[in-house]
């Protein structure tokens, strides 16, 4: 058996002192070698072992290597005995868990006993005028709960160790009143009157000036939550001289702080739960999700759209048959809209047409066997699909219009956008908006390009640290006030597919894979997506 390194031994040593546990030195080589076999699930396995600790009849808090042996033999046991278990129950079809945003649970923060707490009750679609309110107050917390763990925003213990080179404590617009010199102040931006824009938190508002401003990444428009240094000048002002969102926390660090709690959606999974699923996970190398965004069924009028929406479904076709001749065939197919070429508004009369074109698609997937016997079809809106409002989250299309496809694929799956889907422990976002265009028009300072040049990198920077998906002004993009928690992106997911009519891009941002796979009705481009190893191919057809 192999000595534990020095990190290791530290790490074995603090957890179990934080239980209550002393590790003789042979004790600590048998957990340790315990945690050998688990790589890449070290945490959730030294959290099981410590749990399945507690439940020992043990007659001493200083454990000895029998004691941690006995555990760990039962635990070993117990996973060789889920490794042989029959392969249905361990298949990508019982692995994947689709959510539906309106059926993500809604979290608040209290601030004065620093904790979550879960709401209770129904939500009503139309809220009233306080409901708005809590939109932006409960965006606003969860950023600020998590700046303040924040190395360089936390306050210090002593005083005296805080000096004004290295202390970046947040001061509350309230407190600027009488301050002088450099402060750094958090909050929305907001445009409380004409021409003018002020930086707002929970105690105030005070008008800023951002003409001289050095920024980070992202994109600054209205609503976004950002973090500014600068100084309160005599007229009331308050000049920054730099600004950026509020710094990232690490996923694994929000998990931990947050166990027990449902932030994702599709339940609470236990310890020993997740540590075989997170096996499972690595083992599951032949699975793939295939994602298509602008699926065009419908037959306009107009020529030369009539021919682009043929060239789709022939389009469809080839990338249906070369996937059904593969050896082991995709394990999910995401098909995102808009599923026509024209806005279905007011306006829009052939509702019974497009009814017929998804019948169509049900019979084009039927009649490729092994697509339709092993991989399932995920269905998200598109943002000018059918649907009572133009609001998000937007809800699954409507049952008129899938009748005739469900007919053909009994186990497809029409969802809300965004929608979420688990595999395994690994959690996945998809959103389909044109967000990136809508973003860029609505910046009040031009992107930096210091950092990066690239458009879609500034998107991905905004959404994951603001915490939320769509974080435009509500008169550019309404969304239901009471099921704003549905966009919230905390704690940071694995992956993030944003559905955009722009370039299709890659971009592994701070351990979070994000990509875009393009417009398929307009650039017949795809992307391949293997959770396995968060690999990302991005596809597109030739001619």
């Amino acid at each position: 058996m192999a000595a534990p390194s020095a990190a290791t031994r530290r790490k074995l040593q603090r957890k179990f002192r934080l239980r209550g546990f002393t590790l003789k030195v042979d004790a600590l080589e048998e957990a340790a070698a315990f945690l050998d076999r688990f790589p890449d699930a070290e945490d959730d396995a030294l959290d099981l072992l410590l749990d399945e600790l507690d439940k020992e009849p043990l007659q001493s808090s200083i454990l000895d290597r029998d004691a941690v042996r006995r555990v760990v033999a039962l635990l070993v046991e117990a996973e060789e005995a889920l490794d042989v278990a029959s392969p249905a129950a361990t298949s990508a079809r019982s692995a994947l868990r689709v959510v539906d945003a309106f059926l993500v649970p809604r979290f608040h923060y209290d601030p004065i006993k620093k904790v979550f707490y879960e709401h209770t009750g129904r939500l009503a679609v139309h809220g009233e005028a306080g409901d708005k309110a809590s939109l932006y107050r409960d965006r606003y917390q969860v950023l600020l709960q998590r700046l303040s763990r924040d190395k360089y925003f936390s306050k210090p213990a002593f005083d005296t160790v805080a000096t004004e080179h290295c202390s970046c404590e947040i001061t509350s617009v309230q407190s600027l009143i009488g301050c002088t010199g450099r402060r750094w102040i958090m909050g929305v931006i907001s445009q409380l009157e004409e021409r003018q824009f002020y930086l707002e938190d929970l105690t105030g508002a005070v008008p800023i000036d951002l003409s001289n401003a050095k920024i980070t990444s992202g994109f600054f428009v209205e609503n976004t939550v950002i973090v500014a240094e600068g100084e309160l000048l005599s007229n009331g002002i308050f000049q920054v001289n730099t600004c950026g969102f509020p710094p990232l926390e690490d996923r694994e660090a929000s998990v931990s702080l947050l166990m027990g709690f449902d932030f994702f959606g599709g339940g609470v999974i236990p310890t020993e739960e997740t540590l075989r699923l997170s096996s499972l996970e690595k083992k599951a190398v032949n699975d793939m999700f295939v994602i298509l965004s602008d699926v065009w069924l419908d037959n306009p009028e107009d020529v030369p759209l009539c021919y682009l929406v043929e060239k789709t479904m022939e389009k469809l076709a080839v990338v249906l048959d070369g996937y059904d001749s593969v050896e082991v065939v995709p394990s999910l197919f995401v098909l995102m809209g808009n599923f026509c070429s024209r806005p279905c508004n007011l306006a829009f009369n052939s509702f019974e047409e497009l009814r017929f074109q998804f019948g169509k698609l049900g019979e084009m997937i039927a009649a490729r066997s092994r697509l339709k016997e092993h991989s399932r079809f995920l269905f998200i809106p598109g943002p000018d699909d059918a649907g009572p409002s133009k609001a998000l989250p937007r809800c699954a299309l409507p049952k008129y219009l899938i009748e005739e496809l469900q007919k053909h694929i009994p186990n497809s799956i029409f969802v809300s956008n965004p929608c979420r889907v688990k595999f395994y422990t690994q959690e996945i976002v998809f959103f389909r908006q044109d967000l990136l265009y809508r973003m860029r028009r609505s910046c009040l300072i031009p992107p930096t390009t210091e950092e990066t040049s690239d458009p879609f990198e500034h998107l991905v920077a905004t959404i994951t640290h603001q915490s939320h998906l769509c974080p435009l002004p509500l008169t550019v993009q309404p969304i239901i006030w009471n099921y704003d928690h549905c966009l919230r992106l905390y704690p940071t997911p694995h992956t993030i597919v944003l559905g955009d009519k722009s370039e299709q891009k890659a971009f592994k941002y701070t351990g979070i894979t994000c990509f875009n796979p393009g417009s398929f009705a307009n650039d017949s481009t795809f992307a391949a997506y293997r959770p396995c190893t968060k690999e990302v191919e991005l596809s597109a057809l030739e001619g």
